[in-house]
């Protein structure tokens, strides 16, 4: 059989979901700091629940976040925006907000007639209630172990309307949990150097992921026992990296990677692997075709359904990612294409923003190695072909400075058309914010609160 035949399997071109009552339940599965660091990805962290759905799922193997933060990640994924588009420049719980909360997905699933529900972790506001669900049934701490049975007898309930269900877990968040994965046995992700105290490290996130996917399983048989499945549309994805140095606020794809899985019986195939690049702004679009709502004009993302039937290799030429602020200023812009990376940072800074990095076994031993004093480029490019994990930095290279020349002018057309505030010099940060000193160690350290708008 044709590959194209293959991959249009079973597609639904045109959504015949009209009535109310006919159109799919929605259930967005995430979690906190994953990445792409589960099973079906190739990675050794045992994941089966997770590895099963991807078997009934498409896949996609080159999905990034739109910013590796967690609410800017977030706020991207769930309004179909960037984050200095959206609003959302720093943490939510560090007094961060988005610009309109009208332009969250959820308003557009009230508006359609949905009832909306919120189970466990969310990212998006200081404050649940400015969200706009109309139940909120767990709310943090968010673990598996908590939140999963809670969504289970949502789910077993008698539905008169389609439902859209936010359903996030705390896990893999650090602190990681005691390991109960084996040491001895597990290989540390890339850039991470292997030693007896990082392979523990990782065996806690692998003990964390473990959480992570029976809370997931658990969900997903409740849909199967409350025979819902057939017309629920599954999303599952993470924000982005790993809390591991290099990784977690990094636009490297160490950072910028995540998992994102989309499952619709009869009207996506079936254990298909997408190789084309995406972005979490992506899903919003993707999830106004697959249940017939009307798109939102805001939207700065592409329906992923060409790439799922074949139609198109890619939808992007090239995928931009930000950075401002996180537990720290941190400003950084980012161009992907398929061959190239190209990072900017834009603070002047010349060593790393250490409270951008949370605490673990593994930053203590970055830490006691000298990352503290480490060079940090204001600018960087990678070939991705040769160097996959972006390790040789060639924008000092002259036989390069043509693709340099290009991957500038990608960036600075696309912050023009994008009106990022970076193009006016360093970014406010909002009355009555926390942020940590750049020179500071930890996340909490020297948190400094702005009583004023106040110029970084």
């Amino acid at each position: 059989m044709d590959i194209s035949a293959i991959l249009t399997q079973g597609i639904t071109r045109t959504p015949t979901y009209l009535h109310p009552m006919k159109q799919p339940n929605v259930l967005y599965l995430h979690s906190h700091d994953t990445g792409r660091m589960v099973q079906p990805y190739g990675y050794g962290v045992a994941t089966p629940h997770i590895q099963k759905f991807a078997e009934q799922s498409v896949l996609f193997r080159q999905a990034f976040c739109a910013g590796p933060t967690c609410s800017p990640s977030r706020a991207a994924l769930l309004t179909g925006m960037y984050p200095h588009v959206n609003g959302m420049l720093g943490l939510a719980h560090r007094g961060f907000e988005l610009n309109d909360y009208n332009q969250h997905i959820v308003h557009t699933f009230n508006t359609a007639g949905y009832e909306t529900v919120l189970c466990g972790m969310t990212h998006e506001a200081p404050t649940i209630d400015m969200l706009g669900y109309q139940r909120v049934i767990a709310t943090p701490p968010a673990h598996a172990k908590t939140v999963a049975p809670i969504a289970c007898q949502f789910l077993a309930e008698k539905h008169d309307r389609p439902f859209f269900l936010s359903m996030g877990f705390f896990e893999t968040h650090r602190p990681f949990p005691e390991p109960e994965v084996d040491a001895r046995y597990i290989r540390t992700p890339t850039p991470i150097v292997e030693t007896p105290e990082t392979r523990r490290d990782m065996a806690g996130f692998a003990t964390s992921a473990r959480a992570m996917d029976n809370g997931f399983g658990m969900a997903l048989d409740a849909l199967d026992k409350a025979g819902l499945t057939d017309n629920t549309l599954v999303i599952m994805t993470t924000d982005h990296g790993p809390a591991f140095p290099g990784m977690k606020c990094c636009l490297t794809d160490h950072g910028a990677g995540v998992m994102l899985m989309i499952r619709k019986p009869g009207d996506l195939p079936q254990g298909v692997v997408v190789d084309g690049m995406v972005t979490h702004m992506d899903v919003f679009p993707t999830i106004c075709e697959l249940t017939g709502i009307p798109k939102p004009a805001w939207l700065q993302g592409e329906s992923l359904l060409p790439l799922i039937k074949g139609d198109k290799a890619q939808i992007h030429d090239a995928i931009i990612g930000e950075v401002n602020f996180h537990a720290a200023y941190e400003p950084e812009r980012s161009v992907r294409t398929l061959r190239h990376k190209y990072i900017r940072r834009f603070d002047g800074r010349n060593h790393p923003v250490l409270p951008n990095c949370d605490e673990g076994l593994s930053k203590t031993l970055w830490l006691e190695h000298g990352w503290a004093n480490s060079n940090v480029e204001n600018e960087y490019l990678f070939d991705l072909v040769f160097d996959p994990a972006e390790s040789c930095n060639l924008a000092h290279d002259p036989h390069h400075a043509g693709v340099l020349a290009d991957m500038r002018k990608q960036l600075t057309d696309w912050m023009k058309k994008t009106s990022d505030p970076l193009l006016d010099g360093p970014l406010y940060a909002p009355a009555g914010s926390r942020a940590c000193n750049p020179n500071a160690l930890e996340p909490e350290d020297e948190v400094v609160l702005y009583k004023q708008r106040t110029r970084m």
